[in-house]
């Protein structure tokens, strides 16, 4: 071992790439090389990145453009419909279709054209086609909503239609996206969506859901009180059927 040749620069971190040599020296006619000191201070340990080989990306990977009206025959002025918000989400509405990543309603609420067109352009400007997908999991604006023009005296029926909207329940996924991505990537873009939401709204995983579920059964089986509300409504203490709505009786106070 005559010359002992090692690069450094790229493994600490320096800008620069040399070549260190180190002579040896000759200890009892054996040839001997002295220790060396690597610096470490540029060196880190990465987490292994995950195996995304079973995603698949679809072939309309990006969120499609939906109409501002309706294709309909006849455009008929609906009731307001409050019944069309109350209550929870169907259950195939609440899950993850792809098992990664979406946007989950906290409160229910409206959302017009203006809010899917906030979300399509921000997704689709952002996202890479050949790693990623996003999917809608809500329908176009279909319920119409009436208005009366400014300064139009009371009376002479119900107005004429204003716009379009589509009634979101709690719990539902608004948008869902996934691919051979992690979601500190998705994060920040899902979060502004989410913020900018006319209802409470927040940024799931399928980990979270899972764990939500978990932290549910595990309140319901380890609950030390005697009376919850579910027994209380339930049985009529204190003649509490006077004094609740008749959604309570169905949902327990879970839902409005």
């Amino acid at each position: 071992m005559s010359v002992l040749l090692r690069r450094v620069g790229n493994h600490i971190g320096h800008n620069t790439s040399k070549l260190c040599l180190i002579q040896p020296h000759h200890i009892a006619g054996r040839q001997v090389c002295p220790p060396v000191c690597v610096l470490s201070a540029g060196l880190k340990n990465f987490p292994i990145p995950r195996n995304y080989d079973h995603v698949e990306i679809p072939e309309q990977s990006k969120l499609k453009f939906y109409q501002r009206v309706p294709d309909l025959v006849k455009h008929v002025r609906e009731p307001r419909g409050i019944k069309m918000l109350r209550g929870p989400a169907d259950p195939e509405q609440t899950v993850l279709i792809g098992k990664q990543y979406g946007i989950k309603a906290l409160s229910p609420g409206l959302m017009r054209w203006g809010h899917f067109e906030m979300i399509r352009l921000t997704i689709n400007r952002r996202m890479d086609t050949k790693t990623m997908w996003a999917k809608w999991r809500i329908e176009a604006p279909y319920k119409p909503l009436t208005k009366k023009g400014q300064g139009h005296r009371m009376g002479g029926g119900k107005g004429a239609i204003d716009h379009y909207v589509t009634p979101i329940k709690q719990d539902r996924i608004i948008v869902e996206m996934g691919g051979k991505i992690d979601f500190e990537v998705v994060h920040p873009m899902l979060r502004e969506i989410a913020q900018k939401l006319p209802f409470q709204a927040k940024v799931v995983t399928q980990e979270m859901l899972e764990e939500e579920e978990r932290e549910e059964e595990w309140r319901r089986e380890n609950n030390q009180n005697e009376f919850t509300f579910e027994d209380v409504v339930k049985k009529n203490m204190m003649g509490c059927s006077q004094h609740i709505s008749k959604y309570d009786r169905e949902w327990f106070g879970k839902y409005q």
